[in-house]
């Protein structure tokens, strides 16, 4: 049994979702797969149940380039009940390029606190690159819920991908002082795990405020990669590429780079895994990055 086999969500109830009560559940789900076609990059799968949609494909690198698609969710964010799930597949030799249109929001738990869940699921075949580039995810104080990524390679399969997470609105004055965020990440090569982690975010635990742990911190952010040639020299071309910044840092375990920002920009965060990403590209995949259009909108 696979990770993505063991992390599903309960179906809900025909009117779970109109529920105001401690068993309200709400639940959209979106599964996408890629198909390498004609020596292009197809979407040949793309269904989806609630509110979570995909734009049409676009090929701003051409037609024989990555297939980018912005994956669409019209409420803007996660209540209490909401349970989304994500899953795509790309196929051999196929290349896709996930993002959003815009930040997530995580919501403040209503008044019986339940929480959100959201579950992504990744797989990426032989000969296949996916790149998962979501904008930014904003928690309002007080949201609840389990954010969950999987990700399954194959093979030599390639991945690159990010999460950024604001907590809280400071600029708002409205910093995260309550609340419970889980972060779960999985990834694996041939059903052997390369990398576990889970982290806890609660304000309430010393592990939050805590130089040892997220030191007060409102902003952080992970950067991986999967199928660099030569991760020593992936590392240093980094340190020579960021240097505006100091609030990072890079690692290598068990054939992962991990970037990771902890600190107070959210602007910052996402300017450091931009540099990272232009940078990493080149060396992972061997073309230039080409940063979406819909992150200029």
């Amino acid at each position: 049994m696979t990770a993505f086999e063991t992390s599903t969500f309960a179906e809900p109830s025909a009117d779970s979702g109109h529920r105001f009560d401690a068993e309200r559940h709400w639940a959209a789900s979106l599964e996408l797969g890629f198909g390498f076609r004609d020596r292009v990059t197809r979407m040949v799968k793309a269904s989806h149940r609630g509110p979570l949609r995909v734009q049409r494909p676009f090929y701003p690198e051409g037609y024989e380039g990555a297939c980018h698609v912005y994956l669409l969710h019209p409420p803007g964010g996660l209540v209490s009940g909401d349970a989304l799930s994500i899953a795509a597949r790309v196929e051999p030799c196929a290349h896709a390029l996930l993002t959003t249109p815009a930040a997530n929001k995580l919501y403040r738990a209503d008044s019986h606190g339940v929480a959100w869940s959201q579950l992504t699921q990744l797989k990426v075949a032989p000969g296949a690159v996916l790149e998962w580039l979501p904008q930014e995810t904003i928690a309002f104080d007080g949201s609840r819920g389990v954010q969950e990524t999987c990700i399954e390679l194959e093979s030599d399969a390639r991945c690159l991908g990010w999460e950024v997470l604001a907590l809280g609105r400071p600029a708002s004055h409205l910093p995260y002082i309550s609340g419970r965020i889980e972060q779960r990440f999985q990834l694996f090569r041939d059903g052997k795990p390369l990398w576990l982690e889970r982290q806890p975010l609660d304000p309430a635990h010393p592990r939050f405020s805590g130089r040892w742990g997220q030191g007060g911190a409102s902003v952080q952010a992970t950067l991986w990669a999967v199928g660099l040639a030569d991760e020593a020299g992936a590392i240093e071309r980094l340190r020579e590429a960021i240097t505006a910044s100091q609030r990072w840092a890079v690692t290598v375990r068990h054939g992962v780079l991990l970037l990771r920002y902890l600190g107070h920009e959210r602007n910052e965060a996402w300017e450091i895994c931009r540099q990272a990403w232009t940078c990493l590209r080149p060396l992972l995949i061997g073309v230039p990055a080409h940063p979406p259009r819909i992150w200029f909108t």
